[in-house]
């Protein structure tokens, strides 16, 4: 088995706006919040983070100032992906020097690579930077669900840390187990955490706990402990919210929600919109029970 970059609750951070630029200071007030709820992993500049909206420079600022802020007691793991192989190459090179502590690199996008173009991609990444590289499968999001062949190849490079696997597929996380048993993975759904756990994964990439860190942390530390019983009551407990979280495309609802639990962090940036009301009432309706 690789070393385990991290076992538990990584956060994908959703990013703070303020009057359409990126709002530094709760972004600090975010980290903190998790940092002070047990969680020892964020992601910076995910999807959950707007990645695809956020400029180069903002991207690298943010990873300086959460790595500055953060010190030793969180790792900082930074969004790097990209459609493009060669921006993928020179923002991870960037990251590095930012100093986070990995990269989490999204599959390319739109392009639809084949089996080698995914492979090459990786590759090129890996090859270019020393720390940990965390391969990123959303097919619902990218078009292209990356076969286990791929992972089995790439899991022979020593700095691709596992995966982020994304696909909502349960026998996918049963194949990857399978197949490549020294390749850490993380469940990128928040509903399929403790089964995912079950199998194997280290734990979750999660976008539930931005808004619940501490019961998201408890729910995965219970599955750590092989105490399945206290985990799947807390998975259970929390379908609800994980349901509200996604009742649109993510960030919407997060970051309606972070507002309404006292964490005003803006709202999206086009061409993503604002929370329907329907859905805003949905969620202020659960927070008030």
């Amino acid at each position: 088995m690789k070393n385990i970059l991290f076992s538990g609750v990584c956060t994908a951070l959703v990013t703070p706006f303020l009057e359409g630029k990126v709002n530094y200071p709760m972004m600090e007030i975010l980290l903190r919040r998790q940092m002070d709820a047990g969680v020892k992993a964020v992601v910076v500049c995910g999807t959950t983070g707007e990645s695809p909206t956020l400029t180069d420079d903002e991207k690298l600022e943010l990873f300086r100032r959460c790595k500055a802020y953060a010190k030793d007691d969180c790792l900082i793991i930074a969004g790097t992906g990209s459609n493009s192989t060669q921006h993928a190459v020179e923002m991870s090179i960037a990251a590095q020097k930012c100093g986070v502590d990995a990269l989490l690199v999204v599959s390319p996008y739109y392009n639809k690579a084949t089996d080698d173009g995914l492979f090459a991609h990786y590759l090129s990444i890996a090859h270019a930077v020393k720390i940990p590289v965390i391969i990123y499968n959303v097919p619902g999001r990218t078009g292209v669900d990356i076969p286990v062949s791929v992972y089995k190849r790439l899991s022979r490079i020593p700095n691709i840390a596992g995966v982020k696997e994304a696909s909502a597929s349960i026998t996918k996380i049963a194949e990857i187990r399978r197949e490549c048993p020294d390749l850490p993975v993380w469940s990128g759904n928040d509903d399929m955490v403790v089964p995912t756990m079950a199998l194997g994964g280290k734990g979750v990439i999660s976008v539930l706990s931005n808004v619940a860190p501490v019961e998201t942390n408890a729910m995965v530390m219970a599955a750590l402990s092989q105490d399945f019983a206290t985990a799947a009551k807390l998975q259970i407990q929390l379908l609800p919210l994980i349901k509200l979280l996604f009742s649109e495309v993510n960030p919407i609802p997060v970051k309606a929600t972070m507002k309404l639990i006292g964490y005003d962090c803006g709202g999206c940036r086009l061409p993503l919109t604002s929370l329907s009301p329907e859905n805003q009432k949905k969620i202020a309706e659960y927070l008030a029970i």
